[in-house]
Protein backbone atom coordinates (compact mmCIF):
# COMPACT_ATOMS: atom_id res chain seq x y z
CA UNK A 1 0.00 0.00 0.00
CA UNK A 2 1.43 3.34 -1.14
CA UNK A 3 0.99 6.11 1.33
CA UNK A 4 -0.27 9.61 -0.28
CA UNK A 5 1.88 12.40 1.13
CA UNK A 6 -0.46 15.22 2.91
CA UNK A 7 -0.29 18.62 0.60
CA UNK A 8 -0.19 21.40 3.03
CA UNK A 9 -2.95 24.31 2.64
CA UNK A 10 -2.88 27.71 4.08
CA UNK A 11 -5.69 30.25 3.17
CA UNK A 12 -4.79 33.47 0.94
CA UNK A 13 -5.78 36.66 3.19
CA UNK A 14 -7.10 38.58 0.08
CA UNK A 15 -9.84 35.90 -0.83
CA UNK A 16 -10.00 33.52 2.00
CA UNK A 17 -9.86 30.89 -0.33
CA UNK A 18 -7.30 27.74 0.71
CA UNK A 19 -5.07 26.72 -1.45
CA UNK A 20 -1.99 24.41 -2.01
CA UNK A 21 0.66 26.26 0.04
CA UNK A 22 3.07 25.43 -3.09
CA UNK A 23 0.78 27.95 -4.92
CA UNK A 24 0.77 30.43 -2.56
CA UNK A 25 3.33 33.51 -1.66
CA UNK A 26 4.56 34.24 1.59
CA UNK A 27 4.83 37.63 3.30
CA UNK A 28 6.09 37.56 6.67
CA UNK A 29 6.90 40.35 9.05
CA UNK A 30 9.97 39.88 11.49
CA UNK A 31 10.26 41.16 15.17
CA UNK A 32 11.91 43.96 14.53
CA UNK A 33 8.39 44.85 12.46
CA UNK A 34 9.95 44.75 9.03
CA UNK A 35 7.50 43.06 6.30
CA UNK A 36 9.01 41.20 2.98
CA UNK A 37 8.47 39.12 0.48
CA UNK A 38 9.41 35.35 1.53
CA UNK A 39 10.13 33.53 -1.62
CA UNK A 40 11.50 30.29 0.59
CA UNK A 41 8.30 29.91 2.87
CA UNK A 42 10.75 29.32 5.92
CA UNK A 43 12.04 33.14 6.80
CA UNK A 44 11.59 33.55 10.46
CA UNK A 45 8.82 35.79 11.72
CA UNK A 46 4.58 36.21 11.23
CA UNK A 47 3.61 35.09 7.45
CA UNK A 48 0.48 35.67 5.73
CA UNK A 49 0.26 34.22 1.99
CA UNK A 50 -1.25 35.58 -0.74
CA UNK A 51 -2.20 33.46 -4.06
CA UNK A 52 0.22 33.70 -6.96
CA UNK A 53 -2.33 35.89 -9.04
CA UNK A 54 -2.14 39.42 -10.73
CA UNK A 55 -5.42 40.37 -9.58
CA UNK A 56 -4.95 39.16 -5.55
CA UNK A 57 -1.74 41.41 -5.81
CA UNK A 58 -3.92 44.17 -6.74
CA UNK A 59 -6.39 43.71 -4.60
CA UNK A 60 -3.92 43.97 -1.66
CA UNK A 61 -2.61 46.84 -2.25
CA UNK A 62 -5.91 48.61 -3.09
CA UNK A 63 -7.60 46.69 0.46
CA UNK A 64 -3.91 47.24 2.12
CA UNK A 65 -4.68 44.04 3.59
CA UNK A 66 -1.29 43.37 5.02
CA UNK A 67 -1.72 46.69 6.89
CA UNK A 68 -4.60 45.05 8.81
CA UNK A 69 -3.01 41.73 8.85
CA UNK A 70 0.82 42.91 10.61
CA UNK A 71 -1.57 45.53 12.46
CA UNK A 72 0.81 48.37 10.73
CA UNK A 73 0.91 51.19 8.36
CA UNK A 74 3.17 49.89 5.45
CA UNK A 75 4.79 52.00 2.28
CA UNK A 76 2.77 51.66 -0.97
CA UNK A 77 6.18 50.95 -2.27
CA UNK A 78 6.15 47.20 -0.55
CA UNK A 79 2.87 47.27 -2.39
CA UNK A 80 4.28 48.07 -5.49
CA UNK A 81 6.91 45.94 -5.13
CA UNK A 82 4.61 43.27 -4.31
CA UNK A 83 2.84 43.69 -7.36
CA UNK A 84 5.77 43.53 -9.84
CA UNK A 85 6.90 39.95 -8.24
CA UNK A 86 3.74 38.48 -8.58
CA UNK A 87 3.07 39.61 -11.87
CA UNK A 88 6.91 38.62 -12.56
CA UNK A 89 5.70 34.74 -11.15
CA UNK A 90 2.75 34.43 -13.24
CA UNK A 91 4.99 35.50 -16.53
CA UNK A 92 7.69 32.89 -15.44
CA UNK A 93 5.00 29.53 -14.85
CA UNK A 94 3.20 30.98 -18.02
CA UNK A 95 6.88 30.34 -19.91
CA UNK A 96 7.29 27.29 -18.00
CA UNK A 97 4.42 25.67 -19.68
CA UNK A 98 5.23 26.89 -23.15
CA UNK A 99 6.50 24.42 -25.48
CA UNK A 100 7.85 25.35 -28.98
CA UNK A 101 7.88 23.08 -32.36
CA UNK A 102 11.20 23.60 -33.69
CA UNK A 103 10.17 25.63 -36.47
CA UNK A 104 8.48 28.44 -34.08
CA UNK A 105 11.47 28.56 -31.76
CA UNK A 106 12.49 32.03 -31.35
CA UNK A 107 15.96 32.49 -33.07
CA UNK A 108 18.74 32.91 -30.50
Amino acid sequence: MVKTKKVPLRKSVVSNAQFPKKALLRIVCNKAGEISIDPTGKAPGRGAYIAIKNDEALQAKQRRVFDRVFQTTIADNFYDELILYVDHQVEREKLATVTYSIDEAPEI
